[in-house]
Order: structure tokens, then sequence, then C-alpha cells
């Protein structure tokens, strides 16, 4: 039974999330997530659930640790964690969604203490090969607030019984487990060759939640390691880098 907690948005691009604690309740965190956190609140790091879950984290990209933070206090007490990068936090509501959520590898940032974070391997063979971020996913499983981060702006389908939607892989943020989750190749030589959204898509068939994001960090970080090799050194015209030092100087 997880914890029941209640929290607050703050902000718009750089988005944190302040999450208030009752006198013993908790909430845990991606390590190095947190951004303050008040009188009376107790930290603990630890694997989450032993040496395995820590190593089962790692797979996804995440810290092998986990942090949790307690209220000790006899008071209401609150904890802030940041978003690592901009984009907007996303509030699931694990109890509506059926007492689970998929979502991408890195996407976590904090749930109330209970909740379940497990790795998900896709099932289909053609998936495992070709998913690519697809590929593993995340598991949140339990009945209270979990919270995950996205780049970008943030788009929320409800996919009737039946709707098919195809994402690019890196898009897709989190979904309910009513969803079927598969891959499927574009097809096309010219689109696979220069079509320049990758070989394979993810096909979302409904019922159920989808959420997306319009800009995963792995794509924002490929545009500027781009534009950083066209550039070169500090100080050279069209690099990103350079205009930075140009700009400073």
């Amino acid at each position: 039974m997880a914890d029941i907690i209640d929290y607050t948005l703050h902000g718009d691009d750089m988005q944190l999330v302040a999450i208030h604690l009752d006198p013993g309740e908790g909430v845990q965190a991606e390590a190095g997530a947190m951004l303050y956190m008040e009188e009376g609140i107790e930290m603990q790091t630890g694997t989450g659930g032993g040496l395995f879950k820590g190593f089962k984290r790692m797979l996804v990209g995440e810290s092998f640790f986990i942090t949790v933070f307690q209220n000790r206090s006899q008071q209401r007490a609150s904890v802030a964690f940041s978003a690592p990068y901009p984009g907007k936090i996303v509030p699931l509501d694990l109890a509506e969604a059926g007492g689970e959520y998929l979502c991408q590898k890195d996407a976590f940032l904090c749930a109330a203490q209970g909740i379940e974070i497990e790795v998900a391997f896709t099932r289909r063979l053609g998936t495992g090969l070709f998913g690519g971020e697809g590929f593993i996913l995340q598991r949140l499983r339990g009945d209270g607030w979990a919270f995950v981060h996205a780049g970008g702006t943030i788009l929320e389908r409800v996919l009737g019984p039946g709707e098919v939607l195809r994402v690019d892989t890196g898009c897709l943020v989190a979904f309910a487990p009513s969803v079927d989750y598969d891959i499927q190749f574009v097809g096309g030589f010219r689109n696979a060759l220069f079509g320049g959204e990758g070989l394979f898509l993810a096909r979302l068939t409904g019922p159920g939640k989808v959420y997306l994001q319009s800009l995963p960090f792995s794509r924002l970080a490929d545009r500027i390691h781009a534009v950083g090799q066209r550039g070169g050194g500090p100080g050279e015209s069209g690099g990103l880098l350079g205009n930075l030092w140009g700009g400073a100087a």
C-alpha cells in the first residue's frame, strides 16, 4: 500500500514538484533529484530492495541507488525534486490506471513510498531486437502517485478500443497497461535511408492513456553534438560552442 501524498507542480518549462508529507509518510526518488527538504525530513539512500533491484535499475539508465525521504516530525513537511533537463513533470495516478504504468527507461523522477519500480522487458522478438529506446521499459506498480519527466511539450492522448497510434520510440513517455505496445518497421527503401525518422516506430493500440514528449533528451543531445562537430573548437565561426565563447568574449 503506497503512502497517500499531496503534491504541487511549480514552473513551466523547467519544472519541479514539491511533495507534501504528513508525519510518517515518505517518498522515493532517483538519487540526485532532490532540490530541497524542510525540517523533519530524513533521507536514507539504498538499493531499494537489494543488489539485484539496483542492477536492474542500472539496465534502464537509472541510478543504482534509490533515496527515500521520510517525514519523521510531528507536523507536515515538504521535499522537492527538480527535472534534470528542460521539459515537464507528468503526475501518474497508478490507481486510476489499474495499478500500473509503463514508461520510458530514463523517465522516472519520484514516487510515493510503496510504489514498486521494476524493469519491463518487451515480450516480442522484433521489439527486443530493433526497439532501440523502446526496448527496455520501466514498470511503475502500486496504488499511489508517481512522477516522470519528459522533454519539451507533453501530449496526452486517450486511445479508444482498437485505435492505433504510431510514434517515434524516443517520443513515448508512458502508457497505461491496457495499451498494446509493439515495434513496427517503417517500410520502404527511401523511407529507411532518407526519412530521418529512424527505421522503427512504436505501434500503440488502445484502449488506454498515452503520454508523448516533443523533445526527447537523446534528440536534443544529438543536435547539439552535430552542431559542435561542424563548428570545431572554441572561437571558430558556425559552431554552437564557438558562438557561446564568442558571445562571452
